[in-house]
């Protein structure tokens, strides 16, 4: 079959290799129909993830047609049409038995890796670094997907492919940002990053009861898709003094809550932001925290600053004494998928949550590195592109 695959710091190629197979008794095989790119396949393509090794098969949120079945799935029939959430959960441990899929201890197949970098493992994540299991992504014909009961969801009629692909990852993302910020009625939430999560973290937000939404980030095309289709209230920070603006529109106490939607490359202006720059273009970091510490100075005292962009290492300037000082709760965590992907396909088959507005740019598997430059440079307006691996 084809596949994109991972051959170098910044190379992509488009590889034949070989066909999945079932490898144990809850697995399905998934032909893949759609496969969106995501902001964290740029960190894997660009080195700042450690334990990528060349041929690894990128991508993560998908949808596709079940073809094949071990003979230990219950729940799956072959000919349904799925999506499948990007972390794999076992369903039989502790943290999947509480709700906590994306810690599951059971399926990173490779957890003495990540144990010596985070002290524990994560569970296994398609198409990520072999810390997470190094498990074959979704930028490919076929995907192998292991406890199928667990991770695979039929989808609801009338959710086409572009729009539904992100139910998969980008839209339990932005749920769990938002409900971790434990919105009340008339709460006002910052996000930094007008990308698809930050968009749909925004959306999130409204939804739970928050009464003004704020999206900050620097390309005016996301800001006012942000505003056009989240409902948010957008800020430039290129031009605008993000701090006094967030003050000033909260009567001076802050916003009740932030969410870090950016993840290890997100940029910042001034002498602040050029140190991070350069020290991550030397690999003296692997990550920038830009957003991060903007998300802790501007939060109220008393809030909550969530974060789910992905972060990977260790990072400079982390305002610890604010942290301290003002009292805040810091929530972070990949996406629970089994938890929340339910969810967000209700959600998106009653309208309450659009999602076809994000897919910019279509395309066949074969012009994956295309796709793959425009999303990182954002050209031609790209928010997001989808391949279609099957023509």
């Amino acid at each position: 079959m084809k596949a994109l695959c991972w051959e170098g710091v910044n190379k992509v190629a488009v590889r034949t290799v070989p066909d999945p197979r079932i490898e144990n008794a809850g697995d399905a095989i998934v032909r893949v129909t759609a496969s969106s790119v995501c902001g964290s396949d740029l960190h894997l393509i660009g080195g700042y993830v450690p334990a990528m090794r060349e041929g690894d098969i990128l991508g993560h949120e998908f949808v596709g047609e079940v073809v094949e079945l071990g003979p230990g799935v219950r729940t799956l029939r072959t000919g349904e049409r799925v999506v499948v959430g990007s972390t794999i959960g076992c369903g039989g441990c502790w943290y999947c038995d509480t709700g906590r899929w994306s810690l599951c201890d059971n399926t990173n197949p490779n957890a003495e890796l990540s144990e010596r970098l985070w002290g524990q493992s994560p569970a296994g994540v398609f198409g990520s670094s072999h810390l997470t299991g190094g498990f074959a992504g979704s930028h490919a014909e076929y995907v192998r997907v292991p406890f199928a009961d667990h991770g695979a969801y039929r989808v609801p009629l009338g959710l086409d492919d572009d729009a539904v692909v992100y139910a998969s990852d980008a839209v339990p993302t932005g749920w769990m940002a938002a409900e971790m910020c434990d919105i009340s009625d008339g709460d006002v939430v910052a996000v930094w990053g007008a990308g698809a999560v930050g968009q749909l973290a925004a959306r999130s937000a409204l939804l739970l009861g928050a009464e003004r939404v704020v999206v900050i980030d620097r390309y005016p095309d996301r800001l006012a898709a942000a505003r056009d289709n989240a409902g948010a209230h957008t800020l430039d920070y290129r031009t605008t003094d993000v701090q006094g603006a967030l003050r000033e529109l909260t009567a001076g106490r802050g916003p009740d809550a932030c969410i870090e939607a950016v993840g290890m490359g997100a940029d910042s202006d001034g002498l602040t932001g050029v140190y991070d720059r350069a020290r991550h273009l030397m690999r003296l970091r692997s990550d920038r925290s830009g957003a991060v510490r903007e998300a802790i100075l501007a939060c109220r005292k008393g809030g909550t600053v969530a974060m789910v962009g992905v972060f990977a290492g260790a990072v400079d300037g982390f305002p610890l004494g604010a942290v301290m000082h003002k009292g805040l709760t810091l929530r972070s965590g990949q996406q629970h998928s089994q938890r929340y992907l339910p969810v967000a396909l209700d959600r998106m088959a009653r309208g309450d949550i659009p999602t076809g507005y994000l897919t910019t740019h279509r395309m066949p598997l074969d012009e994956g590195p295309r796709g793959y430059d425009l999303f990182k440079h954002k050209t031609d307006g790209c928010l997001r592109v989808v391949f279609h691996p099957q023509g």
